[in-house]
């Protein structure tokens, strides 16, 4: 028999959806957010000669750097004052969670609740403007020694250009935490998914145009499409997926009656890290060669050599993303979930997982099962970002029609739907009670 909720869930319509003003409210917020910074991906740095950009940008975006671009919703390409987006603030959460499980003074603070997490996030944005300034600056130091695409070249330009991006991240990080505590969804996962989504119409129309030329056969550009479908059903296929582990209750008799005796279960996801691992892994790769792709092959040889073997399709770049994803994907598992402290709620409600004892036993029981989840859902995301990636760069399709785009726009699609249908169970939750209460004071 279906629960009270699940019923509830099922009748979710149109007519629900117009009566939730607050959730109306919330996807409007978002919609407004989201154009401020599509307004923003279009605004230019000062001193920078567009035609002397497109003509290095075209040069360079086969590379990580095209990736950069895909994040940033085409900013880098338009050097627009969003071009870094919000990977410096995404480096410093990495950062801070990996010093978080090593310094005992930060783990201290992570343990003491809402106080501790609101300094661990001051710390963050503090980790944001110190990477953000090296990275404007690298920008900067790149874009004068490409040529003729600085203006006027000098001190001047260098300190404006590391100013107003640095102030594009930190707005944008301003507007991912608006979002998500005023909006729908996790604002700094929906910033780069509409970057992506905003792009991609023009790269399916310079696919098409590809094939149109001759440079893309028929066959090829539909077996893409195809491809592009199954990944997506395979991605919400997976995402979905849950192992779920029986919990009993006992049974308890208080007075003459007896309580208890229920069975429930402890779901755990297939792939808990979610969209985290790819994009903590892409971050990583991006952040010392931000500046690479823009030095015109003037730098030196040694940083040519490795933006040349960190490139789409080297096999450098495929292990280190690789390598990265599983990482992430273990660590993130291991921050977001704590199998003592699942063990110890369970027992103290009296719950039990059957043939486990309860404690240290039952916990020792959920690692296990979590880490052999883990390890099929590190491997599901190495291949659903590295086989598209791999076709990507050898047919020179746009980075929008790989694994990690695709995964990112899946994912964040679905967590910000689920998202929706929490806000309607609430509304109608609340109805419910108004009903309930005004018939009480009617009787």
């Amino acid at each position: 028999m279906a629960s009270a909720a699940e019923q509830l869930a099922a009748n979710l319509n149109f007519s629900a959806f117009a009566k939730a003003e607050e959730l109306k409210k919330r996807i409007w917020f978002t919609l407004g957010a989201l154009l401020v910074y599509r307004l923003g991906t279009y605004i230019p740095l000062p001193g920078i000669d567009p035609v002397a950009l497109a003509q290095l940008f075209e040069q360079q975006q086969g590379g990580i750097v095209g990736m950069f671009d895909m994040f940033a919703g085409g900013a880098v390409g338009r050097m627009a004052i969003f071009a870094l987006n919000v990977m410096p603030y995404i480096s410093a959460s990495i950062i801070m969670q990996l010093m978080t499980a090593v310094v005992p003074r930060l783990e201290q603070l992570k343990k003491e609740g809402e106080a501790g997490r609101k300094q661990i996030n001051q710390y963050t944005r503090y980790g944001t403007v110190l990477l953000a300034t090296l990275q404007g600056y690298g920008i900067a130091v790149g874009l004068e020694s490409a040529g003729n695409v600085v203006i006027d070249p000098g001190p001047f330009f260098r300190i404006s250009t590391v100013i107003t991006l640095v102030g594009g991240t930190m707005f944008l990080m301003w507007l991912g935490e608006q979002i998500t505590a005023r909006g729908v969804g996790n604002g700094i996962s929906l910033i780069i998914f509409a970057g992506i989504v905003a792009e991609l119409p023009a790269a399916l129309v310079g696919t098409l145009e590809l094939g149109r030329q001759g440079a893309l056969s028929t066959l090829v550009i539909i077996g893409f499409l195809v491809m592009a479908v199954a990944v997506i059903a395979f991605i919400v296929f997976v995402e979905r997926a849950q192992r779920r582990l029986i919990v009993q209750y006992p049974k308890r008799q208080v007075g003459n009656r007896m309580f208890g005796g229920d069975s429930s279960h402890l779901p755990l996801k297939l792939n808990t890290a979610g969209v985290i691992p790819p994009i903590f892994a892409s971050s990583l790769l991006l952040l010392p060669l931000t500046a690479a792709g823009f030095s015109g092959g003037q730098g030196p040889e040694w940083l040519t050599t490795v933006t040349t073997m960190l490139g789409h399709g080297q096999p450098l770049y495929m292990l280190m993303y690789a390598a990265g994803i599983v990482f992430f994907a273990f660590f993130y598992t291991a921050l977001v979930f704590n199998p003592g402290d699942t063990a110890d709620n369970l027992k103290q409600y009296g719950g039990f997982v059957p043939g486990i004892r309860p404690g240290e036993r039952t916990a020792e029981y959920i690692d296990y099962v979590l880490t052999r989840l883990t390890v099929v859902g590190a491997g599901y995301l190495v291949i659903v970002c590295l086989l598209p990636e791999i076709l990507v760069s050898q047919y020179s399709v746009p980075f929008y029609f790989g694994g990690t785009s695709l995964l990112i726009v899946v994912s964040v699609t679905m967590d910000t739907v689920s998202q929706v249908q929490s806000h309607l169970l609430a509304h109608q939750y609340e109805g419910m009670v108004k009903k309930s209460k005004l018939r009480g004071g009617r009787r």
